[in-house]
């Protein structure tokens, strides 16, 4: 395969380093004050994306052009930018996901298929744990896990709890982070009933395993017809083909 990656940072560097022993070819590695390379490159077979928000519009640019599917794991989108790369499903294959580990991938389907009968008995709180540089709270991953469990947003999201606040509702869901050390990344959901407590926990080890399932990605990516993916759609569509052949 030849990809192009764009953000060249730590995670750029690391899927780069993965990519290379599978014997892929790099069109380019652009950060960017590169981004105008983009106007020229021809298409590859996939394009990778840590970069950040600034980065969107020329290489939206560039999908347009080429047709080049893409795996986005770039985070900080607004609202008006996560929607320009749902339309950008309509020319080629977009894979978003703020998180690439194949753990939470799983953790996510889990979440989907038996979180909306467990919160009729239990409430809903989530942990996240991440290193002491991470700039964004709660993190990306969180919010994904939370849509997972209330796509329809009817839980009131609570990121603090100070002082008398009275006794928790039933309509909320609270999402909390704590940060230091060189902590990769690590996700609880709590579901709290009568008597009782289910948890479901992902940790990271390192970021390696973040590279590791956009390489994935973007190889089950390829080939396949315009759309905007989530992670866990393409994993698991694979996985029944595959089961089915």
């Amino acid at each position: 395969m030849k990809i192009l990656l764009t953000g060249h940072g730590k995670m750029g560097r690391m899927v780069e380093e993965l990519a290379l022993q599978k014997g892929w070819e790099i069109l380019a590695a652009l950060d960017g004050p590169d981004a105008k390379k983009l106007e020229t490159l021809e298409k590859a077979d996939a394009v990778i994306d840590f970069s950040h928000p600034g980065m969107l519009e020329p290489l939206a640019d560039y999908v347009r052009r080429t047709g080049t599917p893409l795996v986005s794991g770039t985070t900080g989108y607004g609202e008006e930018q996560f929607s320009a790369l749902r339309q950008l499903g309509e020319t080629a294959p977009v894979l978003y996901s703020a998180n690439y580990s194949l753990g939470i991938a799983l953790m996510r389907r889990i979440l989907a298929l038996f979180g909306p009968a467990l919160r009729t008995d239990f409430d809903v709180e989530l942990v996240e744990k991440h290193h002491n540089q991470k700039q964004d709270a709660p993190s990306g991953t969180a919010k994904l896990l939370a849509d997972a469990l209330d796509p329809g947003h009817t839980l009131r999201r609570i990121t603090g709890r100070d002082g008398f606040c009275g006794a928790r509702g039933r309509d909320e869901m609270g999402i909390f982070a704590l940060r230091g050390g060189t902590v990769a990344g690590e996700h609880t959901v709590y579901f709290f009933g009568e008597d009782e407590t289910l948890s479901i926990t992902h940790s990271a080890a390192s970021r390696r395993i973040f590279a590791a399932g956009a390489v994935k990605a973007a190889s089950l990516l390829a080939g396949k017809a315009p759309g905007f993916y989530t992670l866990d759609e393409i994993l698991f569509s694979t996985a029944d083909t595959e089961r089915m052949d």
